[in-house]
């Protein structure tokens, strides 16, 4: 199994064979927060006019997404998980847009098989993964607004990658020192409205969900994002 590091949307373009996404603080721990609070379908665009159209479609839906890290104008949620975990999404929709982890799914135009990846979903994702026993897997860490690397989409993308070797490496100091490095800003009093500590709490719950999530390309450029057990 050939297993490839890469970085930002440059990175996903780059993505072949099961390419894995990675946006730990905050999209897809977000996604992973919203199916477990009961949303049945997720649709991850990377624009935020084409969000608002397809709110417009979808009647029983939500949007939830950033810009520069704020609740964008208009959506019903920002992307906190925090929020999230305070809300029933029973049978709804949610319209997710990001300033980098949706931007890396519709980026991924050459991958065959496209997941999300978080730490809280780890382990499901190697489980999927090994299953399959793909020739090549790309890791794409998509760092903090697409443009700088990230330590916790890093880590990540190492935890997935020993696990995908068999290699047995104990990672809770890493993730645990986050909060000295890339997750330091939840702790920051400035931020506590739309980035909240209990956000880095949730994001950093080493295997929390044993499922993962598959994306599919649609017609109009997005991508659905479908939750599958393991």
């Amino acid at each position: 199994m050939d297993i490839k590091i890469l970085e930002f949307a440059e990175g996903a373009q780059k993505a072949r064979g099961i390419t894995v996404i990675i946006d730990v603080f905050r999209a897809f721990s977000v996604a992973c927060y919203a199916f477990d609070a009961g949303a049945v379908k997720l649709i991850a665009t990377a624009k935020v006019e084409e969000a608002f159209n397809l709110k417009s479609k979808y009647r029983n839906s939500v949007l939830v997404g950033e810009r520069n890290e704020r609740k964008i104008e208009g959506f019903d949620f920002g992307n906190s998980p925090t929020e999230i975990i305070k809300s029933d999404l029973r049978g709804k929709t949610v319209i997710l847009t990001t300033t980098a982890g949706t931007s890396g799914l519709t980026n991924s135009k050459n991958a065959d098989i496209v997941l999300t990846g978080s730490i809280v979903n780890a382990g499901a994702i190697v489980k999927y993964i090994r299953a399959l026993d793909p020739g090549i897997v790309s890791l794409v860490a998509m760092g903090y607004r697409a443009a700088e690397s990230a330590d916790e989409d890093l880590v990540c993308a190492e935890m997935i990658a020993a696990g995908l070797r068999n290699v047995n490496e104990d990672f809770e100091k890493r993730i645990s020192d986050l909060r000295l490095s890339a997750g330091k800003r939840f702790f920051q009093p400035e931020n506590i409205d739309f980035s909240p500590p209990t956000d880095f709490f949730l994001c950093t719950m080493t295997d929390r969900f044993r499922f993962i999530l598959r994306g599919e390309k649609r017609l109009d450029g997005n991508i659905d994002l479908s939750k599958i057990d393991i």
